[in-house]
């Protein structure tokens, strides 16, 4: 277990923002994850958990505590049934279960960051969300100080959300199990029209798993969804804000403002969410509010491919990239009358 102290974070984010922590741990099995999460808890010291700090936005002053980097590595495939340690690259693993022909996670192929952080945010793109192969996540109830097993139930899984997330500060995710589907050869049906678009099929058809896993690190790339050290509109959390979800009233209302801007014939995107729900897209509000590619002046601005993704150009510090994000909510909610809610989790500073 490696200790460094006045250590950088920067490095350990895909933003590569935030300044130094007090303490820095590197974990490479779950005894050491366990006792390091004791010894702060027990010490009362502050504890900030990483993974692949895909997901992280921390502020310049750095992180006054603990931060426990966990790194432990473990990939054991029973038949369809998968068990991945929680430090295990996410989009390596999902390359494995690929050429293994098992279905469930192809398209979320090329999302940064670790297996472990996956029921967290209940990770999904293109179609798929974790929630539906996850069946069990080991973890280390701080609460109770022992190690627990939470079906798939228990993790109260919802967009973009889970309890693990509901009580940040009550899991340590170990390891999580998948049950996966061999369909010979062929993805889960696509349930993503753009995908499917792109690989000539419709939607709810099945394709080499190769193929579908290929075509989605395509669309990411050309999103800059997909990490490359050399370009700068991956540096970034991916997307910035979840797609906003408002009642069937909230949308009446919405539309009306679309309407007041940009005329009658525009209609906003509309996504069933549950009875009497809606789910809206950010990108398409963030856009229309004015907000294109490449918006902003200085070292961070919002991706040049994607509006969802705020970039660090190089150079930038968390502020300036908070600051972006304060003009980009404010637009928006001044235009559309919607309140955009931010993805990553921030440490030691807010919106």
């Amino acid at each position: 277990m490696q200790e460094l102290h006045d250590a950088p974070l920067a490095p350990l984010t895909t933003f590569r923002l935030g300044g130094p922590a007090t303490r820095l741990i590197t974990a490479t099995t779950d005894a050491e994850v366990i006792a390091a999460v004791r010894e702060a808890d027990d010490a009362g010291t502050a504890l900030l958990l990483i993974g692949g700090g895909s997901n992280l936005v921390i502020g310049d002053k750095g992180f006054d505590g603990t931060a426990l980097h966990i790194a432990t590595r473990g990939f054991r495939l029973d038949g369809t049934t998968l068990e991945l340690a929680a430090g295990e690259i996410w989009t390596d693993a999902v390359a494995r279960t690929v050429e293994a022909g098992l279905a469930g996670v192809e398209c979320l192929a090329g999302i940064p960051g670790s297996a472990g952080a996956t029921p967290i945010q209940n990770v999904g793109a293109y179609g798929q969300e974790v929630s539906a192969t996850v069946t069990e996540v080991t973890a280390y109830d701080r609460r109770s100080r022992e190690t627990v097993a939470l079906s798939n139930a228990d993790c109260a899984f919802s967009y973009r959300h889970s309890r693990f997330k509901a009580e940040p500060d009550r899991y340590v995710v170990l390891r999580v199990r998948f049950e996966l589907e061999d369909a010979g050869g062929l993805s889960a049906p696509l349930r993503y029209a753009e995908t499917a678009r792109a690989l000539g099929v419709e939607a709810g058809d099945r394709v080499p798993l190769t193929a579908a896993r290929e075509t989605v690190l395509k669309l990411r790339a050309g999103k800059g969804m997909v990490l490359d050290p050399e370009d700068h509109d991956t540096w970034s959390a991916g997307s910035f804000f979840t797609n906003p979800i408002l009642t069937d009233e909230e949308f009446a209302a919405f539309r009306s403002r679309v309407a007041e801007r940009l005329g009658d014939a525009v209609e906003p995107p509309a996504f069933p969410a549950g009875e009497g729900r809606v789910k809206t897209s950010a990108a398409w509000l963030i856009d229309r509010a004015g907000f294109t590619k490449g918006y902003g002046a200085g070292p961070a601005r919002i991706s040049g491919k994607h509006t969802l993704a705020l970039t660090n150009r190089g150079g930038a510090t968390t502020e300036d990239l908070l600051a972006l994000a304060r003009e980009v909510v404010a637009g928006v909610r001044e235009a559309f009358g919607v309140t955009l809610v931010n993805e990553p989790v921030t440490v030691g500073v807010a919106l």
